[in-house]
């Protein structure tokens, strides 16, 4: 929500909301269902190609009957519930302060649809104002109604899938239709919803097997959805994560794969041997080359500006090293005082124009066969006026301080992100 600054003369704040530019198809809400009664009772299917021909690929129980036919997936419509527009309820809460004055019409049209009745039931076919939706159902029956009915193949930018993470199978996962006896659980604790026991068990029958299946079909419906700029993650653990990476090399392509993000966990599993303690990220490209990324960058950690920069200009204008009490109890040191480190100035590979000599306190310095100095003479001779080189026995090094760049570029190994509780189920 975004505040005008500018008061009207009344002395009130208006308040307006953010609002995206583009539109998106007008569906139908539940009470309005028998406009597409004929689209939820014989609804078009969707075919996604299979490709066998793809190698290497992860074999499993039910995958080569699974090849033999086409994905078909049933097109349904997607009906909503309840609409929120915080504009109309913040500006709904003043009461009318002069007799006369319209009341706010709460429940006046926001979505931008055509004044015709006949156009505004005629779903799919007109554009409204772009809204957010979260949207309860099986994911493969909503990706593939955003795509085919609301235009959205080949439009997405972003994907984030966050499956379950195909351990234990606990929730009431019977091994057997023939056995209701729970495993991993109590038979206390199992649902007692028999539409939900069946369901569960139907669904995940074959363990580990059903779990790939499950996943490669949504995997699929997923990368219809993404432009060609974009991206899909896909979050999962480490215990099947080998697995995984196989299935999305073989829906995305192995050349599309960018990275393998690893973020801590709150905690890790009690083991006799290594505690694995992060779970994963996977970044896979629609078309790697066309791929829209901005570099993301972080301040530098306190442990590498420690480590790393631990030398500092002295009052009297020498360099002192500081030590590991000092940048522990003091990771700023005093003000006005600045922390650097001493990086090369030479670089490997001989240059044309790279091996000039140099002189420094008296002293002459020229980098050796297979090396050359990292910026011109001219630049050198800037370094030494604003007393940037040192020497360390028989090398000159450059003062690379920490406000010259305090920041790293972001890498695939996050140690400062809090998962929700659910990722530690």
């Amino acid at each position: 929500m975004a505040r005008n600054q500018n008061k009207k003369n009344n002395g009130t704040t208006p308040v307006e909301s953010i609002r995206h530019k583009d539109k998106r198809k007008n569906i139908p809400t539940e009470e309005l269902r028998d406009f597409v009664a004929e689209d939820e009772h014989a609804p078009k299917t969707l075919l996604y190609p299979r490709d066998p021909s793809l190698d290497p690929q992860l074999v499993w129980k039910g995958k080569d009957e699974q090849d033999q036919t086409d994905l078909a997936v049933p097109v349904v419509p997607i009906y909503i519930q309840e609409k929120i527009h915080p504009q109309a309820l913040i500006n709904a809460l003043p009461r009318s302060e002069q007799p006369g004055d319209n009341q706010f019409n709460l429940f006046a049209d926001f979505n931008g649809l055509p004044e015709e009745f006949d156009q505004r039931i005629d779903f799919y076919h007109h554009e409204g104002h772009w809204s957010n939706r979260m949207i309860l159902g099986d994911s493969l029956l909503v990706m593939t109604s955003l795509a085919e009915k609301e235009g959205l193949k080949g439009k997405v930018q972003t994907t984030y899938f966050d499956p379950p993470y195909g351990i234990k199978f606990g929730s009431n996962w019977q091994v057997s239709t023939r056995k209701r006896d729970v495993k991993d659980g109590n038979a206390a604790d199992a649902t007692r919803q028999p539409e939900q026991v069946r369901a569960f068990r139907d669904t995940w029958k074959l363990g580990i097997n059903s779990y790939l299946a499950y996943l490669r079909d949504r995997l699929v419906a997923d990368r219809e959805l993404l432009t060609e700029t974009g991206s899909a993650f896909v979050q999962i653990g480490d215990e099947n994560v080998h697995l995984v990476r196989c299935v999305m090399d073989e829906v995305f392509g192995s050349e599309n794969f960018i990275s393998q993000i690893a973020f801590r966990k709150t905690g890790g599993f009690s083991t006799e041997l290594l505690s694995n303690n992060c779970d994963l990220i996977l970044w896979y490209a629609k078309s790697r080359d066309q791929t829209k990324y901005r570099r993301l960058f972080s301040s530098k950690a306190s442990e590498t500006v420690s480590k790393q920069y631990d030398l500092a200009d002295a009052e009297d204008g020498s360099v002192r090293k500081i030590s590991t009490e000092e940048a522990e109890n003091n990771p700023e040191l005093n003000t006005g005082t600045r922390r650097f480190m001493d990086d090369n100035l030479m670089s490997q590979g001989a240059t044309a124009g790279g091996s000039f000599t140099i002189t420094f306190k008296g002293r002459e310095y020229r980098a050796p066969a297979g090396y050359h100095w990292k910026t011109t003479e001219v630049g050198v001779n800037r370094l030494i006026t604003a007393n940037r080189v040192m020497a360390i026995g028989n090398w000159l090094k450059y003062k690379r301080y920490l406000d010259d760049y305090p920041v790293e570029t972001l890498d695939n190994i996050w140690q400062d992100v809090v998962p929700s509780t659910f990722t530690d189920l």
